[in-house]
């Protein structure tokens, strides 16, 4: 039982996600002296939440996290009188007794949030006029300014997507958390897949798709530049394993595959650009101009055993870095072959592409690793480069049920008597094209039979 609770206490190392109401950030739990975390303008540590459950709401006292403890349904703050309406109310500032140094006074002096919310419902001289619903307003926007409450929450897919969402909108390209559920499910993301994913969304799209597949299959992962943006993938905490069916792949090199002229031997996939790097074999390494070992045999070509001690150590430490980098460009050479060999075979079983450049010229090229029958999505945030999209695919052929949606949502406040939409709500969540492969060449050679001629039946008679 105790291994089975194990998976839903924080332990060190965790990558976790702070919630104050719709602010979210994601941190990783640390352990170490002096190590404070900064969330919404308060700094505190981490060292009291290791061990405790997830979803487990603390309250910040002199930095450190306290569990906080149960409230009875009737608290404090509860309005016991109300008035009729709000029309002899006048906003004018005077309503508070309370000044700004007195609330920083009842700060110094330990008091907690809720006790000075109360102090302020105590202070205000309108307050027992308003109406009920003006009340329960005026004690949750205080509460939600005093308060000094965080709930420590495990890092997932719909919240990952909120959080980048509402603080950094522009690095996932605006997309939405129902959105990419949409691409999920279009892209039918499933254990046991292979699954091609080029995206410029902060790794928030590669995570997504490994928490669906849950460790089991491959995910090859199409990247412009010299490597991938991982920093969305790492705040989900994947295990070791899940790394595992991870692959990287330049997108610099898909026309040469496809052309069947891809070199793998002498070409590094990790070089700005997508240049191809040859290294002669026994070649070394030239040494940087004017370094200080050369300036001084320069000067001093005495035989001097300090100098060429320093020397030795010098070229010892060079033949270091030049066996280091041969080591990690054959290395990069390796992955760079076995991902080449996933591709060749031209069977992926899915394609997601959610970028901020033209989809047009990468969808058309990846799409060619997709077998037959096989789902296809592609997001972006403007409906135009879809529509290329579309009509490029149309003349193409080799595609069916392709369909460009919009996607929308609409929150709702949800409270007695006073339920509506949100005011205040994001217009618009981008736009997907989604569609499935088919064949176009037949499996074999056929010939066109032509039918045969109808034989005319003859009745014989006898007269």
């Amino acid at each position: 039982m105790a291994d089975d609770e194990s998976q839903y206490r924080m332990k060190e190392g965790d990558y976790v996600v702070l919630k104050r109401g719709d602010i979210f950030k994601a941190v990783q739990l640390q352990i170490q002296p002096k190590k404070k975390v900064n969330f919404e303008k308060q700094w505190f540590f981490l060292d009291n939440a290791v061990g405790e459950f997830y979803s487990t709401t603390f309250e910040i006292a002199g930095g450190n996290l306290e569990p906080q403890k149960p409230k009875n349904t009737e608290s404090s703050t509860d309005a016991k009188e109300a008035g009729t309406d709000n029309r002899n109310i006048v906003d004018d500032g005077k309503s508070q007794k309370l000044t700004r140094d007195d609330i920083e006074t009842l700060k110094e002096q330990g008091l907690k949030g809720q006790e000075i919310v109360q102090q302020l419902i105590d202070n205000s001289t309108t307050f027992r006029d308003k109406t009920e619903f003006a009340q329960n307003k005026y004690i949750n926007k205080k509460k939600k300014k005093y308060e000094n409450n965080v709930t420590i929450v495990k890092p997932s897919c719909r919240i990952l997507a909120m959080m980048y969402h509402g603080r950094e909108p522009g690095k996932i390209c605006h997309m939405r958390y129902d959105t990419l559920a949409q691409m999920l499910t279009l892209g039918n993301i499933h254990a046991g897949s292979k699954v091609l994913v080029y995206e410029t969304c902060a790794g928030l799209v590669l995570g997504a798709v490994m928490e669906r597949m849950g460790g089991y299959g491959s995910v090859i992962q199409m990247h412009p530049g010299g490597g991938p943006l991982l920093a969305g993938m790492k705040s989900f905490g994947f295990p070791a394993h899940f790394h595992d069916m991870l692959h990287e792949f330049p997108i610099c090199h898909v026309n040469a595959l496809l052309a069947g002229t891809l070199d793998t031997a002498a070409k590094d996939a990790s070089n700005d650009g997508g240049q191809a790097i040859r290294e002669e074999p026994n070649q070394p390494v030239p040494e940087p101009q004017g370094s200080p070992v050369e300036q001084k045999m320069e000067t001093n070509s005495s035989a001097d055993p300090a100098l060429d001690q320093e020397s030795e150590e010098w070229e010892k430490r060079k033949e270091i870095k030049v066996q280091e980098r041969r080591v990690r460009m054959e290395e990069r050479r390796k992955k760079l072959a076995s991902v080449a060999a996933l591709l060749e075979g031209r069977n992926a079983d899915g394609l997601i592409i959610a970028s901020r450049f033209q989809p047009s010229s990468v969808l058309l090229k990846l799409i060619k690793f997709l077998a037959p029958s096989r789902p296809f999505v592609v997001y972006c945030q403007y409906k135009e480069p879809l529509i290329e999209c579309y009509t490029k695919l149309k003349d193409q052929g080799g595609t069916v049920a392709l369909k460009l949606t919009d996607s929308w949502l609409r929150h709702y406040q949800v409270l007695e008597n006073r339920t509506h939409p949100v005011l205040q709500m994001s217009g618009g969540g981008g736009y997907v094209l989604s569609g499935t492969t088919v064949t176009t060449e037949p499996e074999g050679p056929q010939k066109a039979e032509e039918p045969a001629p109808k034989r005319l039946k003859l009745t014989e008679t006898e007269g």
